[in-house]
């Protein structure tokens, strides 16, 4: 029988017993879903305090996106980075320093007074959050060591996976509605606290690469890679696919990806040792987890827009009208992973969960300008959550499972760089089609008649849906193909590792 390794490093036959590690550990799940929570929450936070904001400090239209997409680049650019930094010089250091540097840019951005101010501060939080996100979860590898409870971790954080970016709408309208705009980003701060106070006592530290040497040239060809393709997205919603900012820094960051994966064979220490993608099964997790990224854009983005805009819902109602989405994510996330996934196994629950969203999104076009949610939006909400939550915890769980310990950071940071890439690929196009649906609408119509306004508004919106559902059943037909019959076998040997 294999020893398995605890929070301290030791060892299950060692002399030090394991109890004490076992008392905690769900005390240490706690601490660190808190701060995988504030890292996702930032991720759609502050959307709906936008227009305060720019109202506040008087930036342009065209420069409200780069409050998202500052974040968004530099959190994408540096995940594997801040992976290998946990690995290579201990988790728990990596975990506090993240949180103080995140709590630190999140006061700096409260506090803004001008749009340079701000983005400074958000592209300081998406650098901290690149720390931390990989270094909270890979904490949990030597703490969940039983399968059952491993798979009962997993549906906590597959659920803030998915349901953090509808909950952070929801906080951030309430917060934007009670207070000001400023606490979308102050909020952090004593969250930080509680997460800093509880990995302080709880955590001790832990190295499985320690032996192992930064891959410099690796680290700049990844980091410069991932930052064009998510800038050069960017670039096509405020520009177009003709523009060289877009088709020029995809292209660039498509090549600096090849050479990057070309030096990962070459170097004797890897940045991210490529025997973590290429298990069939881990390599068809990445992929649906790329996938769903892309595609959950399509409820987020564009129904805060039209329950909004359309339904005329406050902030504050609007995130509210997402949390039976949220429920039915967080209840599937918990058959998927502790009740199909062990026994039926991906190939039936992955793609089954991208079919049920994908149903869920093309019964979402049914909306028209007269709609009332309670028919038209509320049932399809609780279908896609439903769906997506037998997608997204047993593609993570699948994607980091049985990896060795000495890669549970790095293999961490790639599920989120998938899902960083997936959302700006998601919003990106989305945003192209949508905004071609309304303009191809308009053509022979009269612009300046309000129905014919509110009408072009919906074809936008049911098109992004539309495609959503597409990307949904291409990831069902992928999950298919790739994923291998039966039940995964883990390497008894494996670190597990938790991952969000």
């Amino acid at each position: 029988m294999s020893q398995k390794t605890l929070t301290d490093g030791t060892r299950a036959g060692a002399d030090k017993a394991p109890a004490a590690a076992s008392a905690k550990r769900w005390w240490i799940l706690a601490v660190v879903a808190l701060a995988q929570l504030m890292v996702v929450l930032d991720a759609t936070i502050v959307n709906i305090a936008l227009p305060s904001a720019q109202a506040d400090l008087g930036f342009s239209d065209g420069n409200r996106q780069w409050i998202v997409t500052a974040y968004a680049l530099s959190f994408a650019s540096l995940l594997l980075l801040g992976g290998r930094i946990a690995d290579l010089f201990g988790r728990k250091p990596a975990f506090l320093v993240g949180i103080v540097g995140f709590a630190l840019a999140s006061a700096l951005g409260g506090a803004a007074s001008s749009f340079g101010m701000l983005v400074t501060a958000r592209s300081l939080q998406g650098v901290f959050g690149a720390l931390l996100a990989p270094a909270a979860l890979s904490l949990l590898n030597t703490t969940f060591t039983d399968a059952r409870e491993r798979a009962r971790a997993f549906s906590v954080y597959g659920a803030i996976a998915g349901a953090g970016g509808a909950v952070g709408l929801l906080l951030g309208g309430f917060l934007t509605d009670a207070l000001d705009w400023r606490w979308t980003l102050f909020v952090n701060v004593p969250i930080a606290v509680v997460a800093f106070a509880g990995g302080w006592f709880l955590l001790t530290n832990h190295r499985d690469a320690a032996n192992a040497k930064l891959d410099v040239p690796g680290t700049v060809l990844v980091a410069a890679g991932l930052f064009g393709v998510v800038y050069g997205f960017s670039n096509a919603e405020s520009h177009d696919w003709g523009s060289p900012l877009t088709w020029g820094f995809l292209t660039a960051g498509g090549l600096l990806l090849v050479a990057f994966t070309w030096w990962q064979t070459r170097t004797a220490h890897p940045l991210l040792p490529l025997r973590i993608l290429l298990d069939r099964d881990r390599g068809a997790s990445f992929i649906a987890v790329l996938i769903s990224g892309a595609g959950m854009f399509g409820v987020f983005l564009f129904l805060t827009y039209y329950l909004q805009l359309n339904l005329g819902f406050s902030p504050t109602k609007t995130g509210v009208a997402f949390l039976p989405m949220v429920g039915a994510l967080m209840v599937a996330a918990q058959v998927g992973t502790t009740g199909l996934l062990p026994r039926i196994g991906p190939k039936v629950v992955i793609p089954s969960g991208f079919a049920i969203a994908a149903a869920g999104m093309a019964w979402l076009t049914d909306i028209g300008v007269g709609s009332d949610f309670a028919t038209s939006v509320l049932p399809q909400l609780i279908v896609i959550g439903f769906g997506l939550g037998l997608v997204m915890p047993p593609a993570m769980q699948l994607a980091t499972g049985g990896v060795a310990a000495e890669d549970a950071g790095v293999a961490s940071a790639t599920v989120n760089a998938m899902q960083q890439v997936g959302g700006s690929i998601g919003t990106a196009l989305l945003n192209t089609l949508a905004a071609s649906a309304a303009t191809d609408y308009l053509v022979g119509r009269d612009p300046r008649d309000k129905l014919v306004q509110a009408q072009a508004t919906i074809e936008s919106y049911t098109t992004a849906f539309w495609w959503s559902a597409g990307f949904f059943a291409a990831g069902a037909v992928i999950a298919l193909v790739l994923h291998r019959r039966g039940v995964p076998e883990q390497d008894p040997d494996a670190a597990p590792v938790v991952h969000m």
